[in-house]
């Protein structure tokens, strides 16, 4: 199944970098996020996100690990899941990976497997969406 939604970023908090640094042409850093979602997803999630990008051309490569707790076309549950993906300058996207993590659902979303994607339209609206199926 296929469940889509718009999300909206409530929290953008950065955190120090856990090890010391090494100096590269692009700066790495890790902050946690919370997102809220709607549509056919809807709920919340809290997000473990790290980055190595270039402020001045928006350019840089992110991986994010977040909590989902919510619901799915009306089932209720949370979840774990994962993304990553190379931001170009332009707004486009490549090299994007975004896998649900197997066990980690509870509820009404116990067995959920899948993968989906997350898109930025020009005017600045956040889409997701899972491809998913739950364990019968």
């Amino acid at each position: 199944m296929r469940a889509s939604g718009t999300f909206t970023v409530a929290g953008f908090t950065p955190a120090p970098v856990p090890s010391p640094p090494i100096e590269t042409a692009v700066p790495v850093g890790v902050s946690t996020m919370e997102k809220k979602y709607e549509g056919e997803v809807v709920g919340r999630s809290a997000t473990l996100f790290t980055a190595a990008f270039n402020q001045s051309t928006a350019t840089g490569t992110y991986v994010a690990m977040e909590s989902f707790e919510g619901t799915l076309h009306g089932r209720a549950g949370s979840f774990n899941f994962a993304h990553a993906a190379t931001t170009l300058g332009d707004g486009g996207r490549k090299d994007e990976f975004f896998v649900i993590a197997p066990s980690s659902g509870t509820s009404e979303l116990a067995g959920i497997t899948g993968t989906g994607g997350m898109k930025v339209d020009t005017d600045g609206t956040h889409r997701i969406w899972f491809d998913y199926e739950l364990a019968q």
